[in-house]
């Protein structure tokens, strides 16, 4: 595969993943198995696949985990390099962190919880053709008040960073992927918490530098919820979302190796069974993601949820719309369902959570 001259990536994965609890508890968010492996494989596989190479991971929470598992990076086919956030530093401050080991004049810095669809090569042309300071993937969204607007003028030009409001001007949102000019992340002040979005880029504007909209309609995710995290992990394994680190061909669901799936269960909606997980006879899984060594008992149905490592939902339980935290045990004919959640080692006794009465 040939290399993208000129330019590298940073991806920032610093954060405690706060909203993604019990799951983060034992693992960074990125980290999160997610159609087979660890998130952070499918966003560094699609930046190798465009020919960049030299990647710089900024992290801070955990830190230990990524270098752990990724290494130098070199069975990807990359060099990664990491720097450890001592305190946090917010989005411009963290990116700064990282300018001492950064080299090329073009620099991509990816969010490392987002799942984007956006041709890579397509946000460099952006931003190479109008010799741009910084260059934004922006991404059109139905309803834009839940994030900050990013208005554009005729020449795609970014005119102003909008706070969330009722009445957005406009659909399109910061993606959270970015080119810099190597020279402007120098530029940002060094040792203290600096926001992109509230400092760095509106003292762009003000300053006259050229920020520039990278604007399409592709797939985007933030998977910041529980209920984003399975929903993308579905969209990978299905193929809806795009990956080069796939472990197995798109479909229904993804069963990894040692897995036991009993002839008469259903694994349905693009659903991941871990590794030595077990399903039994009429159990169902409908979209959801099993961590290795989960078991879901006989009869048990298991719908848009998360089921941790070596977590037991026994025979005829309902999971639906749930969090179920590594070694739990969800007892015989519970029910489980919008948005609960269920810390690490909890044991629930046969019918002892349940929203109806037919026990």
């Amino acid at each position: 595969m040939s290399e993208l001259q000129g330019a590298e990536a940073v991806v920032l994965v610093g954060g405690k993943g706060t909203r993604l609890r019990p799951l983060t508890l034992s693992a960074p968010k990125p980290m999160l198995p997610t159609a087979g492996v660890p998130f952070l494989t499918h966003l560094l596989s699609r930046i190798r696949e465009v020919g960049i190479t030299h990647v710089v991971l900024g992290t801070s929470y955990k830190a230990e985990v990524f270098e752990e598992h990724f290494g130098d990076g070199s069975s990807l086919g990359l060099e990664l390099e990491y720097v450890v956030e001592e305190v946090p530093l917010d989005t411009a401050g963290a990116i700064r962190n990282v300018a001492h080991l950064l080299r090329e004049p073009d620099v991509m810095v990816f969010n490392g919880d987002i799942l984007s669809g956006v041709d890579l090569r397509a946000v460099l042309d952006t931003h190479r053709v109008n010799e741009a300071d910084v260059t934004l993937h922006l991404v059109k969204v139905e309803d834009p008040r839940r994030f900050g607007c990013v208005p554009t003028d005729a020449d795609g030009r970014v005119t102003a960073f909008l706070e969330k409001t009722e009445n957005p001007p406009t659909d399109q949102i910061n993606a959270g992927c970015y080119v810099f000019k190597r020279s402007v992340i120098e530029a940002i002040p060094a040792g203290r918490p600096v926001s992109v979005e509230r400092e760095t880029f509106p003292g762009l504007l003000e300053s006259g530098a050229r920020l520039q909209g990278h604007v399409d309609t592709s797939y985007w995710l933030d998977l910041g919820t529980p209920a984003a995290f399975v929903q993308g992990s579905a969209d990978l394994v299905r193929g809806v979302a795009p990956s080069a680190a796939l472990p197995a061909a798109p479909g229904d669901a993804i069963v990894l190796a040692d897995a036991k799936v009993d002839d008469g269960a259903r694994l349905t909606g693009g659903s991941t069974v871990g590794l030595g997980c077990t399903v039994a006879s009429g159990a169902v899984v409908d979209g959801s993601v099993l961590f290795d060594g989960a078991v879901v008992g006989e009869g048990a149905v298991v719908e848009r949820s998360v089921v941790g490592a070596n977590a037991l939902v026994q025979a005829g339980a309902v999971v639906r719309d749930a969090v179920i935290g590594d070694g739990a045990v969800i007892g015989a004919r519970c029910e489980l369902i919008g948005g609960a959640r269920v810390w690490p080692g909890v044991v629930l006794p046969e019918a002892g959570v349940r929203f109806s009465t037919d026990a």
